[in-house]
C-alpha cells in the first residue's frame, strides 16, 4: 500500500484498473502450476511431493472433496503456490510486455490474488484491460466483470468528476481499504484511505453473532475476546489517515457490548452511565497509528 500510495502521488497517474479474479484459488491449472515450478526447481522429488499436494483434496465436514483443479482450502503452502502461479502469468507479461508498450507510465501493484494497476493514459488503460482478459484465459482464470472497473484516479481526477457532472471522484478498494482522491492541510493531491464498508460490516456481523451465542458466559472472558480482536484489528487498520474510521468502529462496538450485555436476564443489566463505569473497570484498547504510510525506508528498493 506504501508503494501503490507513492506510485499515484508521485508519479504520473491518472487512471486506475481495479481487477478482481473470479475463483482464483479455486481454477489454478496444475499443469501449468508445474510447468512454472520447473522453471526454477529441479529437484523430480520436491516437483513429485508438490503433485500430490495438488491433487491431495481436503476434507470438509467428514466428507473428501478432489482438487483437479485450484489450490486445497487452508493447505500449507497454497499461498506460496498462487504466488508463483501469478508471477509468471501476470507479474512478468506486464513487466516484459505491457509496459513496453505503453508510450506513458504503467505500474502493477500485487498481494497474493488481490492487484491494481495504475496508467498515464485512458487509452492505454482500456487496452490492458482487454489483453489482460486474454491472457488470463490462456491460463484457464478469467475476470469477475462486476467487480472489475477503471476509473480515473489521481491529481487530474476531481477535475474530470467535474467535468462528467459527479461531485466526488470514484474510489477502489485494495486490502480491505477504500482508496479515495483527498487533499493535504497544504491543499495539495493526496491519496487518503479508509476502511473499507464492506470489511466494516462483515466483522460488526461477526462481532454480533459471537455476542448473541455467548453473552452469557463469563465477562472476564467476553470482555478478554474483544480486547485481542481490538487489538488484532488495529494492528492491520490503524494506518494513516484511518484512525477516525477505527474510533467509530471501536465505538459501534461497545454499543453491541451495551446491547447484548443488557440481554444477560430478564431485567436490564446496564444503564448507559453504569455501562461507563464498567468499561472503566473492564477497559477497551483505544486506536493509534501503527503504520505511517509516508515511511518508505523498507519499501524504497522494490521502487528503484
Amino acid at each position: 500500500m506504501k508503494i501503490l500510495n507513492f506510485y499515484i502521488e508521485k508519479r504520473s497517474v491518472n487512471y486506475v484498473v481495479d481487477v478482481d479474479i473470479k475463483g482464483f484459488f479455486d481454477n489454478v491449472d496444475h499443469k501449468w502450476m508445474m510447468e512454472f515450478l520447473k522453471l526454477r526447481i529441479a529437484d523430480p522429488n520436491l516437483l513429485r511431493i508438490i503433485g500430490r499436494f495438488l491433487k491431495g483434496g481436503y476434507m470438509e465436514e467428514g466428507k473428501k472433496y478432489k482438487t483437479d483443479n485450484g489450490t486445497p482450502q487452508g493447505g500449507v503452502i497454497s499461498p506460496i503456490l498462487a504466488n508463483v502461479y501469478l508471477h509468471y502469468v501476470l507479474d512478468l507479461w506486464f513487466e516484459k510486455k505491457v509496459k513496453k508498450q505503453c508510450k506513458g507510465q504503467a505500474y502493477i501493484v500485487r498481494y497474493a490474488d488481490d492487484f491494481v494497476c495504475c496508467f498515464q493514459y485512458q487509452s492505454e488503460a482500456q487496452e490492458f484491460f482487454q489483453s489482460l482478459k486474454c491472457r488470463l484465459k490462456k491460463f484457464n482464470l478469467e475476470i469477475a466483470e462486476d467487480k472489475t472497473k477503471i476509473i480515473p484516479f489521481g491529481r487530474f481526477a476531481e477535475k474530470y468528476a467535474k467535468q462528467k457532472g459527479n461531485s466526488k471522484p470514484a474510489t477502489f478498494d485494495f486490502l480491505g481499504f477504500t482508496h479515495y482522491c483527498g487533499k493535504s492541510k497544504q491543499g495539495k493531491f493526496r491519496v487518503k484511505r479508509k476502511s473499507s464498508r464492506k470489511k466494516v460490516q462483515g466483522k460488526l456481523k461477526e462481532s454480533k453473532e459471537w455476542l448473541k451465542k455467548n453473552r452469557n458466559k463469563d465477562i472476564h472472558m467476553i470482555m478478554d475476546r474483544f480486547r485481542r480482536s481490538l487489538i488484532g484489528y488495529y494492528n492491520y487498520y490503524c494506518i494513516t489517515d484511518n484512525t477516525q474510521n477505527v474510533s467509530n468502529f471501536k465505538d459501534k462496538i461497545e454499543n453491541l457490548l451495551f446491547k447484548w450485555l443488557n440481554r444477560r436476564s430478564q431485567r436490564k443489566s446496564f444503564t448507559w452511565d453504569k455501562f461507563i463505569l464498567f468499561l472503566d473497570k473492564y477497559p477497551l484498547p483505544s486506536p493509534r497509528i501503527k503504520v505511517n504510510i509516508y515511511d518508505l525506508r523498507k519499501e524504497i528498493s522494490y521502487i528503484l
